[in-house]
């Protein structure tokens, strides 16, 4: 098979796209498929694109990953339901969605928990983060490395959204997490649940008023073309974590385990390399598209409203864990 550039494979499709990253003239003893629902130009896309490239090269071609990403698998919990069954091999997904399975996650979903990306990598790579990562065999799944898609910001078509009180009402997309659910429902939003290939339909449909999302994913879902503002909430943020099967994983020697989990760890550094190019570009392609940005959100009055709900989240998950995660340096 002709080895493409990365560029070249990602412009290949606008949405859904396949392609398998192979050594030229080496034939592959071992394909991995790789599902997630990120378009080509996604961060995570082109993190993973990085990924099949580095494991070709450094194992001379023997494995292949083939990379199918704009949901061309189904959602992310069709594709980790894949995961667990041995029909897919490998996934990067949002921890919210993988918290259905491991719910050692669900501490993650804690809207305004963390300060910063690097506060959010100090964790998710330290010895929380660590443990986690080994607690997901049991739960029929592997997890090499955690990474980060940024903080998630609100649209919406109907109004602009400065404080709390502008939520109540609306009508948004969430994601497939009990936690998200609960928590714009205690800000007085009517959530809906949702796969993400679906929103971009619903959002131009109507079916719901908006979505939320970090900044590089409401860009490439292309959400700006059927949402009219956008609020700076910095409300959560949503973290990543490449996953492999149980299954794919057994099959794979010491020496290939050691470069697949290094080539994820090498993703996600790259990952958030492209969220931060989103991040810088993005809000001027969302006004370009028409939209209105709300960089004055009073973030404080959401934190105020949400005060009973971090209390049910200190007792369930520990005032001190709580304290731990917040602290982290």
């Amino acid at each position: 098979m002709k080895h493409l550039p990365l560029a070249a494979l990602l412009a290949a499709a606008p949405l859904a796209f396949v392609a398998t990253f192979v050594s030229p003239a080496i034939a592959q003893d071992t394909t991995l498929s790789l599902g997630f629902v990120g378009g080509p130009a996604a961060p995570e896309a082109i993190a993973m694109g990085q990924f099949a490239e580095e494991v070709a090269e450094k194992t001379g071609g023997r494995i292949a990953v083939r990379l199918s990403g704009g949901g061309a698998l189904g959602g992310d919990r069709e594709v980790i339901e894949g995961l667990q069954l041995g029909t897919v091999d490998m996934t990067v997904s949002s921890t919210s969605i993988v918290a259905n399975f491991v719910p050692e996650l669900r501490v993650f979903d804690i809207p305004f928990l963390f300060r910063d990306f690097d506060h959010a990598e100090a964790v998710l790579n330290g010895d929380m983060g660590e443990e986690i990562l080994e607690s997901m065999p049991s739960k029929g799944l592997v997890g090499l490395a955690f990474g980060g898609m940024g903080f998630r910001e609100l649209t919406n078509s109907v109004k602009p959204v400065e404080t709390v009180a502008d939520v109540d009402g609306l009508k948004i997309r969430t994601q497939q997490n009990e936690m998200h659910i609960k928590v714009w429902d205690a800000l007085g939003v009517l959530p809906t649940p949702m796969a993400i290939p679906e929103v971009y339909t619903a959002l131009q449909q109507g079916v719901v008023d908006g979505q939320e999302n970090p900044i590089g994913a409401i860009v490439n879902n292309r959400f700006g073309e059927v949402q009219k503002y956008v609020s700076l909430t910095d409300h959560a943020f949503t973290p990543l974590v490449v996953l492999i099967s149980p299954m794919a994983w057994g099959s794979l020697s010491d020496e290939d385990q050691a470069i697949i989990s290094e080539a994820a760890h090498n993703a996600m550094t790259r990952n958030r390399e492209e969220v931060e190019k989103a991040i810088a570009t993005g809000l001027d392609t969302l006004r370009g598209q028409g939209m209105t940005v709300i960089e004055t959100v009073d973030k404080q009055s959401f934190q105020d409203a949400l005060g009973p709900v971090f209390e049910d989240f200190a007792a369930e998950f520990g005032a001190e864990t709580l304290d731990k995660i917040r602290n982290a340096q």
